[in-house]
């Protein structure tokens, strides 16, 4: 059954103004509603204050590109986005995931939703439920796609939660009934803990299309980021079967956990991408202030719960990255926090809308309800470039064939595309 959205126009959107050097509130909740069972959903993530902004210099350009906003479709709690292979040129179909365990195919033209049948039962609340969906490197032959969402235990253990990952065939695609079928697990977070936050669950093949990439959060529970025996807190890389290859860095025969591991003392990665010249890079919430933009490199250590940039919701201090060498120190830190929930990168296609951001990454932000644009340079460092306010806390942003999309995040959060001026 397909609903038509009728398309807003919406004007430009200004320039978010950067914060003032003071400690935010938190990047994932706000510190007055943490609870000892780390049950803290996401709606309740404290905003930024206009009155704590100022003006840099740094985000005003004369390139600095302009755009205005097309509303396409309205979703309830959208979660991430992916799109369909172009067809002789036409509008793009994207797959869109809402976190109530619903999934959508929306045709960009019209604005028309099909739901997708087949989805497996999903735990939702606080910030569980259906997350990301990519496509497989062989979708054109194979129409699979791997999703993650997050499932509860089975018994004694059905107040225990954790993220999983499968692969399945969308079929049916062109109708108006289609639906997932043939599903395979692929992986999933290891133990099952008790909360509802810092899933992660991203997902990204490598371009080569030999390795999968899976972010797998600490679960709001800190010490498992430098555990070796649970893959939480951790990147995880894996073939597209689910196995594990013989070259990753923690490789060994006694502890398959391990094994999957690409890099560990990660908290809640909520958006990983390649560059243009195959780096991969991360976006990372911190706690009170600290959040991160790390390049992710092969079996290093990015140190948290040990050191952060930010603190802790009570205030106390932790130690920054500086103070400890052997951890792998991000490449920007922001506070106060973004919050930053997805990561995309501009390259022009068949369109290429915004010429000034090629190569540059596109981060969606929550608290902030920003949309952020970051340059890296060949000796991998980092630069906020810029910065739009959009109004809106922002969930998801895609960025493919020289076209940029957004997801409002929350009840009734709109499918945008920025439309250059």
């Amino acid at each position: 059954m397909t609903t038509p959205i009728e398309r807003v126009s919406l004007p430009l959107t200004s320039p978010l103004l950067i914060a003032a050097l003071l400690f935010s509130t938190s990047a994932c909740s706000n510190p007055a509603t943490v609870n000892t069972s780390n049950n803290v959903p996401e709606q309740k993530e404290s905003q930024i204050s206009k009155a704590d902004m100022r003006t840099s210099d740094a985000q005003v350009s004369a390139d600095k590109p302009e755009f205005t906003t097309k509303a396409v479709a309205t979703f309830d709690e959208p979660w991430a986005m992916t799109a369909l292979p172009s067809i002789d040129g036409k509008a793009p179909k994207l797959l869109v995931t809402q976190k109530t365990g619903e999934l959508f195919i929306v045709d960009t033209a019209t604005g028309s939703k099909t739901q997708v049948a087949g989805i497996p039962k999903v735990a939702y609340g606080g910030q569980g439920g259906l997350g990301d969906i990519i496509l497989a490197p062989d979708f054109a032959t194979s129409n699979a796609v791997y999703i993650s969402y997050v499932e509860a235990g089975k018994g004694g253990d059905s107040n225990k939660f954790g993220a999983k990952v499968i692969k399945a065939t969308l079929a049916g695609l062109g109708t108006n009934a289609p639906t997932l079928q043939v599903i395979t697990p692929i992986w999933e977070q290891s133990p099952k803990v008790t909360g509802q936050g810092h899933y992660s669950h991203r997902l990204l093949f490598s371009p080569d299309g030999q390795y999968l990439y899976i972010s797998s959060g600490e679960r709001q529970k800190k010490e498992p980021a430098q555990n070796m025996s649970m893959n939480l807190g951790k990147i995880i890389r894996l073939y597209a079967d689910g196995s594990v290859p013989k070259d990753n860095p923690f490789v060994n025969d006694s502890n398959d956990i391990a094994s999957q591991f690409w890099t560990m003392g990660n908290r809640n990665v909520l958006g990983i991408r390649f560059d243009e010249s195959g780096r991969l890079w991360a976006n990372e919430m911190g706690p009170k202030g600290g959040d991160e933009f790390n390049l992710i490199e092969k079996g290093k250590n990015y140190g948290w719960p040990i050191v952060s940039n930010g603190r802790n919701y009570s205030g106390t201090p932790i130690p920054d990255h500086d103070t400890r060498p052997e951890f792998k120190m991000p490449k920007i830190t922001w506070t106060p926090v973004i919050s930053p929930s997805s990561l995309s990168l501009y390259t022009a296609g068949s369109h290429n809308d915004f010429p000034a951001l090629q190569g540059d990454f596109l981060i969606s932000g929550l608290s902030s309800k920003a949309l952020i644009v970051v340059s890296v340079d060949e000796d991998d460092s980092a630069t906020e470039r810029y910065r739009y306010d959009m109004g809106e806390r922002v969930r998801s942003v895609l960025a493919v064939d020289g076209q940029v999309w957004v997801l409002e995040d929350g009840d009734g959060g709109r499918l945008l595309r920025l439309l250059p001026k």
